[in-house]
């Protein structure tokens, strides 16, 4: 009889014990209420998808400022963590595991969703591409940002770190910084979005230290063996938002300095998000070996790339991101090479049950 595939097969990332190596990505679905509180709908959706090995919670505002898209959720007050209670129990009682993405969009924003109608915040005073959701049910292009005061920078930590704490109290196993997309922390690490002179801005160093600062406070709070990482290098869709002049070398000191803290695991977006894989325009295995822990790998994986990609060694686990939308048993197809159905794209941003919760199983 022939041996399942390691992808099936269960291990840890840190000190998170999962099922199989098929992991969840985190995927915007924009249906919490304004105050950022989910529903029952997440509820039933998380559940449905429990049989990944890690499911990554869509990406999760850490505070007010962090907020840069329309009935996106939050992480930082008392009803925020009671919905995502109800979220983590059904995960934990259908069997799964669930990490919440920590977020903040930096200039990726619009004044209209900040609190008084503020201008969103940015290392640099750099206007994002792009159009940004609102409320109205409209689309804009971001407002210019403010360049943040030195003397803010610790407040944007503390920010980080009493969004782990909620994470905690709401039952999570562990939680993913976001540091991915061009969002705040890679605008900061990205010399083409960083153009600030005093010490979280020039160097690769200085370029690094606020996230390592942001990441080191969640540390605190879960212990480092249950806080992962994504990033980004050759992502540059987001925002209109050019590559770093070097990406190789400035990730590459990142993902060392990530290691040295002990993180759960690195999570890779390799090639431009949404789009086709693209291991071989960037070394990511070199990327890897830097951070000498374990690997997610996230990117278009087809079910023969995941295995290979486990199998070889380059990855631990391998995150599937749009599948999971119209397959909530994702994991079962992948293992019976079975047919995938097709997710609605007029569907993915809010709404209600229709395209989120009454996507059938294979067997139903």
């Amino acid at each position: 009889m022939p041996t399942e595939p390691a992808l099936f097969s269960p291990t840890t990332i840190g000190t998170i014990e999962v099922a199989n190596r098929i992991a969840m990505a985190p995927l915007t679905r924009s249906r919490a209420d304004k105050n950022g509180v989910h529903s029952h709908l997440a509820v039933e959706y998380y559940r449905q998808r429990a049989s990944a090995g890690l499911i990554v919670t869509e990406a999760t505002n850490i505070s007010r400022q962090g907020r840069g898209y329309a009935f996106t959720p939050g992480i930082y007050n008392e009803a925020h963590v009671a919905a995502w209670r109800r979220v983590t129990d059904a995960v934990h009682e259908a069997g799964g595991k669930i990490v919440c993405q920590l977020w903040h969009v930096g200039r990726m924003s619009h004044s209209s969703l900040q609190e008084n109608g503020q201008p969103p915040v940015a290392p640099s005073a750099i206007q994002a591409g792009e159009l940004v959701f609102l409320e109205t049910s409209t689309q804009d292009r971001p407002s210019m940002p403010r360049a943040l005061e030195t003397d803010e920078i610790p407040k944007l930590v503390d920010d980080y770190r009493n969004a782990a704490r909620c994470a905690q109290e709401a039952g999570f196993d562990g939680v993913e910084v976001h540091s991915a997309n061009c969002y705040l922390l890679e605008q900061f690490l990205r010399d083409s979005t960083n153009k600030r002179t005093d010490q979280y801005g020039g160097s690769i160093e200085n370029r690094t230290r606020f996230p390592i600062e942001a990441i080191t406070a969640v540390a605190e709070i879960w212990g480092g063996d249950r806080v992962g990482v994504r990033l980004s290098p050759i992502t540059r869709a987001v925002g209109d938002t050019p590559l770093d002049s070097d990406p190789q070398a400035l990730y590459g000191y990142y993902a060392e300095r990530l290691g040295k803290l002990g993180m759960a695991y690195l999570h890779c977006i390799e090639g431009q998000t949404r789009g086709d894989n693209a291991a071989s325009a960037f070394d990511f295995k070199a990327l890897h070996a830097s951070f000498g822990g374990k690997y997610i790998a996230n990117n278009s994986y087809s079910r023969e790339m995941a295995i290979e990609a486990v199998e070889s060694g380059h990855a631990d686990m391998v995150a599937f991101g749009r599948p999971f939308i119209s397959n909530p048993d994702l994991v079962e197809r992948l293992r019976r090479n079975a047919p995938l159905s097709d997710a609605d794209p007029t569907k993915f941003y809010g709404g209600g049950a229709e395209g989120y919760t009454d996507y059938d199983s294979l067997d139903a």
